[in-house]
């Protein structure tokens, strides 16, 4: 027994994972009465009729096993984007396809150790994960998990991604890196960017872009069309932030036949679930219902932006349905602390690029009054 207590368990982990520092998602806080504005939720619930179908499908159906691929609704997207079936893969939220790209389209560095007569001889460029930074946080951790390289290529000022003949100049960026993410628009800044932009700068990259549009409905534009001009980008979309889904967890990608193939190849044969395709496929059923939502959105968005730099905060300009500001005065550690006193959640990052700003979800008109007066407040 003395001996068994004297094994360290960590040692059957595989080294690579072992401090890896896991994504932090959004606290889901336990205290009652919150008002809930840290992780970019819609603040309206689902279509009634998205409500009706899901209820209507608990029957005896829960039994079985759903649709492997969600053909269904893989044929309700390609009408709605005018592309063929085989251009999409629907996913357990886009976070399973973002993993999925990585362990598809990457060289893991971990296949170069070994007897050399074992090894795979891969470049280290085609083991790297590409990524603007800062972006989405989950994108490194990919990374890792896979055994891969992050190679993080800065914004520039006011999140800004560099024009498509200022990319050589990044002395960071590896154009024939295997994967290159692209947040857009950016998270956590909000900052949209425009689809011209974004078609110069594909082209500069000779492995596959994943244009990650989860935060779109929001913009004024999209990119949806570079993933059918360009046989190397994806772009990933999502039910969750716009379409009031996050409970259920649908993302998808649309991309070249080839590549979404590769990509159904890795994924879980069961991986969303019967009641999630049915509330997808509702939704694309009454997106009229869900434009009105954007609408008041944005409008209460622009709305809070106006209020906040009355009281000196900076806020630029965002195409998502939350903001990016830096307070005045204390801190926006202090900040995000002092709201929550007064039941109000934000996110505050401890990045060092990150950290003078909170993020702010956009609520419902009566919350971001709620907000603005607790602002008030604490300014004094």
């Amino acid at each position: 027994m003395g001996a068994m207590s004297a094994i360290n368990p960590k040692q059957w982990v595989r080294p690579v994972l072992r401090d890896v520092q896991a994504y932090v998602p959004g606290e889901q806080p336990k205290t009652p009465g919150l008002i809930k504005l840290n992780t970019n939720e819609n603040p309206y619930p689902p279509s009634p009729r998205v409500l009706k179908a899901v209820k209507a499908a608990v029957d005896g159906r829960l039994r079985l096993y759903p649709d492997p691929r969600a053909d269904r609704l893989r044929e309700k997207l390609a009408a709605r984007h005018r592309c063929r079936v085989e251009n999409i893969i629907v996913g357990n939220g886009c976070d399973e396809l973002l993993a999925l790209a990585v362990r598809c389209f990457v060289e893991p560095l971990a296949s170069q150790r070994g007897p050399m007569s074992q090894r795979y001889l891969v470049p280290p460029v085609k083991a790297t994960v590409q990524f603007f930074s800062p972006s989405y946080s989950l994108y490194p951790v990919l990374a890792a998990l896979h055994g891969a390289a992050a190679n993080a290529l800065p914004l520039g000022w006011e999140f800004a991604l560099p024009e498509a003949g200022q990319v050589r100049h990044l002395k960071q960026c590896l154009p024939q890196a295997p994967l290159t993410f692209i947040t857009t628009p950016n998270a956590p800044s909000g900052r949209g960017y425009p689809t011209a932009q974004l078609d110069a700068l594909c082209a500069k990259f000779k492995g596959v872009v994943v244009l990650d549009e989860t935060y779109v409905d929001f913009a004024p534009e999209h990119a949806l069309d570079l993933a059918l001009k360009h046989p190397h980008v994806i772009v990933a979309r999502s039910f969750s932030k716009a379409y009031s889904l996050c409970f259920q967890r649908v993302g998808y990608f649309v991309g070249h036949p080839e590549l979404i193939a590769a990509l159904h190849t890795l994924r879980d044969s069961y991986s969303v679930n019967g009641l999630g395709q049915i509330a997808a496929e509702a939704t694309l059923d009454d997106l009229d219902y869900y434009q009105a939502n954007f609408r008041k959105i944005t409008a209460t968005r622009d709305w809070l932006t106006e209020e906040l730099t009355r009281l000196e905060f900076h806020v630029p300009p965002s195409q998502t349905n939350f903001i990016f500001t830096r307070p005045p005065g204390p801190s926006a550690e202090t900040w995000a602390r002092q709201l929550r006193a007064q039941k109000i959640l934000v996110r505050w990052f401890d990045a060092p690029e990150l950290r003078d700003s909170l993020r702010i979800s956009i609520g419902t008109p009566a919350e971001m009054k709620t907000f603005v007066q607790a602002a008030k407040k604490i300014r004094g």
